[in-house]
């Protein structure tokens, strides 16, 4: 059994590195990977999230691109992946079960004093939005951020259609002047 399903098997779960590439403008920020995620060490890599499928419309690059292809076309166009939270204990990939407890959040001062050109973050879901503004925020330098809570485009969140969510994404992922 690897690490990561022994963590899986008692909640204990930890995150993924950042994905950003130089000049990043955009950085897309989930709460916690989720089970299909963690098995396939890959962002949003449940069938039925719809993040690729959107970042693919946004982007124009063909959502069936192997993982690192479809990276690729996020860094080209300014957008980098993490999540709020470093680790946490959640049995399943549903945001409501994160034990509120055993937060931890990423260093996100560090990265952004590495990373000074994002000025803008993209939530995807409340549950990240929330536990950045309550966990994070206050602990940031004179943030200069534009925030964008988004609809989750998991698949557990299917009170918005997929064009509904276009239309939300689309204008908080478009390309932003350097």
């Amino acid at each position: 059994m690897n690490e990561a399903a022994a963590a899986r098997r008692d909640g204990a779960v930890t995150g993924f590195a950042p994905v950003v590439g130089e000049g990043a403008r955009v950085l897309v920020l989930g709460s916690m990977p989720g089970v299909a995620s963690l098995r396939q060490v890959q962002y949003y890599a449940h069938p039925r999230n719809a993040f690729w499928p959107l970042a693919a419309r946004i982007f124009g690059f063909d959502p069936g691109l192997d993982y690192d292809a479809r990276l690729r076309a996020l860094q080209v166009n300014g957008v980098a992946l993490w999540d709020v939270l470093q680790a946490c204990e959640r049995p399943g990939s549903l945001d409501a079960d994160i034990r509120g407890d055993t937060l931890v959040p990423n260093d996100f001062q560090a990265f952004l004093n590495l990373h000074p050109s994002i000025v803008r973050l993209c939530f995807n879901g409340a549950k990240a939005a929330a536990m950045f503004r309550r966990h994070v925020l206050p602990t940031l330098a004179a943030p200069n951020l534009a925030l964008f809570e988004l609809p989750s485009t998991s698949p557990a969140h299917a009170a918005a259609s997929f064009d509904q969510k276009l239309a939300a994404w689309e204008p908080a992922l478009t390309p932003l002047p350097a």
